[in-house]
């Protein structure tokens, strides 16, 4: 039986995004980051001094990556871009695909340094997405057919890669060549989650193997063995958990964004930390996230 745990953990920041999405950690500036998808924002948080910025950009920003200190990439509705740290200016680098009902979604990067990126309709178009392999600028389609791609993560020793169509609910695992990121084998079903609450959003993968998933629509963060034998429940205090990024000099916090997004006003009176972004409160093994490699 899963044991749940009440919210021990504080918010970090009590913005309300409408789609808080794709948060990650830069050890080096000792910066969080996350979006928000429909409002267009890139969130900046020191997480010494709380010191909080926060970015408009011109497209549907969903992922962020690190290359170097000076040098950021995002995965957008409009393509790939490098991201200049010092002046926030824009560079396109490479687009994943040309459908204009479509924007960018999950994403992470393998150990290898290639990413990981994902689209999805607009709308949640009924199997508009896809997830795409990218490898400097070389691009390739893994998977398509997907509605609601996320909880795209990895193993720490690049051999297995995971994700989900959060509109079917089934959490899959992949084999991996660990040197590329690129599938040597076929999906197979790790945790059938269709008949159970909430959708299985964003999730990452700690040192021990442990998946660690942000349940939407459940206000839960819910922790996996490799296995797929679910062995913990975390709450947050917002319904929409959308997903978790590991944070701090260890990497042994857990930072967790939400959403408003479809709440009508009784929704959001109902539900008042919906879109704020939180710290779980409790100890995680976690890793940093790898650099990507151009």
């Amino acid at each position: 039986m899963t044991e749940t745990h009440s919210f021990a953990g504080r918010t970090l920041c009590d913005v309300d995004c409408q789609l808080g999405e794709g948060p990650t950690y830069d050890p080096a500036s000792g910066k969080a980051f996350w979006f928000d998808i429909k409002g267009q924002k890139l969130h900046e948080l020191h997480l010494t001094t709380m010191a909080k910025a926060v970015h408009d950009l011109p497209f549907l920003g969903s992922v962020l990556a690190v290359i170097d200190a000076g040098r950021q990439l995002i995965v957008s509705d409009r393509g790939l871009f490098v991201r200049t740290v010092a002046d926030g200016a824009l560079a396109p680098f490479v687009t994943l695909e040309d459908k204009a009902v479509n924007r960018s979604n999950d994403g992470r990067v393998h150990p290898s340094g290639a990413l990981w990126a994902s689209t999805m309709g607009r709308n949640a178009e009924k199997h508009s997405g896809a997830i795409y392999h990218v490898a400097g600028e070389r691009v390739t389609k893994l998977f398509s057919d997907i509605t609601i791609p996320n909880s795209i993560c990895f193993s720490p020793d690049g051999a297995t890669g995971y994700f989900i169509d959060s509109d079917v609910n089934r959490l899959m695992k992949v084999a991996l060549d660990p040197k590329t990121g690129l599938p040597v084998g076929e999906p197979a079903i790790l945790s059938d989650e269709s008949g159970t609450p909430g959708d299985v959003d964003g999730s990452v993968c700690d040192a021990d193997g442990l998946i660690w998933n942000a349940r939407w629509g459940a206000g839960a963060v819910e922790v996996y063995k490799p296995d797929g034998t679910k062995v913990a429940r975390y709450r947050v205090p917002a319904s929409q958990s959308s997903c978790p990024a590991f944070i701090g000099e260890k990497a042994d916090r857990l930072l967790v964004t939400s959403a408003w997004a479809g709440m009508d006003a009784a929704a959001r009176l109902a539900d008042p930390h919906a879109g704020q972004t939180f710290e779980l409160g409790v100890t995680v093994k976690g890793r940093f996230e790898p650099t990507f490699a151009l």
